[in-house]
């Protein structure tokens, strides 16, 4: 509690008497100012939750001794190059079938390999989207938490879409690889998985950067 000590002069001009008075503060602004700093770091933490990425990967089987087989003819390899560089080709690099496939330059633009994904997922992508129509139209009504687990089943009953396989070089960065997750979100990707790129691959790479001129060493073994 404050204190203000006032002098008063005395009538007849004697000595000075003090008079001890108390202060009152006002706390109402106060209490104001509390609830707007309250309100404000409420909303800041809201808005600063850390952004992640759902990557569902799926459940190994105790009794599977061999990785499972993926039909060529679905396959899709991602590879991620340096300099922002993105490299395609569809089935599976073989030593034994030659000649290996070439590689093919892309990006991460709308033209890019979104573009290459969409017109290899097209059929499950017009399902999806236009399950999103139907919901936004009122065709079909069911509760907003069951949309996610809806897409996921389409997504798991779809068998014609393509199976991608992102390989990632050394020289790669981590934004590229961020980068293609999400195409694969975007594009609607039922079935895809981040593997290591093997030395056939790396050998393309090369070739296709220029740094070689052959894939296979000069005598045919890694």
């Amino acid at each position: 509690m404050a204190e203000i000590v006032q002098e008063e002069k005395s009538e007849k001009g004697g000595k000075k008497k003090k008079h001890h008075g108390s202060a009152h503060v006002d706390m109402t602004p106060m209490v104001d100012l509390m609830a707007l700093l309250i309100t404000f770091f409420m909303l800041t933490t809201a808005f600063s939750k850390p952004k992640v990425m759902e990557i569902v990967l799926p459940e190994k089987k105790k009794d599977q001794t061999e990785a499972p087989k993926i039909a060529a003819s679905r396959t899709l390899n991602i590879i991620l190059g340096p300099d922002d560089k993105v490299y395609w080709y569809p089935g599976n690099a073989d030593p034994t079938k030659l000649p290996l496939p070439v590689l093919q330059l892309t990006d991460f633009s709308d033209e890019g390999v979104r573009t290459i994904l969409l017109d290899r997922n097209i059929a499950l992508f017009k399902k999806i989207d236009q399950f999103n129509d139907d919901i936004k139209t009122g065709k079909i009504e069911i509760p907003h938490d069951s949309v996610p687990e809806m897409i996921r089943r389409l997504k798991r009953d779809d068998d014609t879409g393509p199976i991608v396989l992102i390989k990632a070089d050394k020289r790669a960065t981590y934004k590229n690889v961020v980068d293609i997750i999400d195409e694969m979100a975007i594009c609607g990707i039922a079935r895809y998985a981040l593997v290591d790129i093997n030395y056939l691959e790396e050998g393309m790479l090369k070739v296709a950067l220029g740094e070689a001129t052959s894939v296979l060493p000069e005598n045919g073994n890694k």
